[in-house]
């Protein structure tokens, strides 16, 4: 399923990412994934979230910049050999995997690709029957 994700461009100094943290949570926005890359100048705050349109509207009103796009929010078995399958199914379709980050707890692990064909991807996951979810059924919200 494709989902929503934000991308905040932090200044690469303590307590920036702390501050994001802590303004969503004082509204009440849940970060359900989150990663973040870094260079000397600056990070990049990648996550999925409870509200993504409060959460835009938050973060701009507070001066940080950020975008946002589709990813695509897989869940697979949290065993060995899992993931090499479903990264065999997208090798083969030729579509290239710009980045990705997962999590797992219990017997799922839940894979966020951003790939560069997301309509090609989706359909080549659904045609092979792997589980893409929307986030609000995985949390019920």
């Amino acid at each position: 399923m494709l989902v929503k994700q934000l991308s905040i461009f932090l200044e690469n100094k303590r307590g920036r990412f702390t501050e994001v943290a802590k303004l969503l949570g004082k509204e009440d926005i849940n970060m359900r994934a989150f990663t973040v890359s870094e260079n000397s100048d600056f990070g990049i705050l990648r996550l999925i979230v409870s509200d993504t349109d409060k959460a835009i509207q938050i973060l701009r009103d507070h001066k940080y910049a950020v975008t946002e796009a589709d990813v695509i929010f897989l869940c697979c078995p949290n065993q060995p050999g899992s993931l090499g399958k479903v990264m065999d199914i997208i090798t083969n379709a030729k579509i290239f995997i710009e980045y990705m980050y997962a999590f797992a707890e219990g017997d799922s692990a839940n894979v966020v690709i951003r790939p560069d064909n997301l309509e090609k991807c989706a359909k080549v996951l659904n045609d092979n029957k792997l589980d893409l979810i929307a986030i609000n059924e995985l949390y019920k919200i």
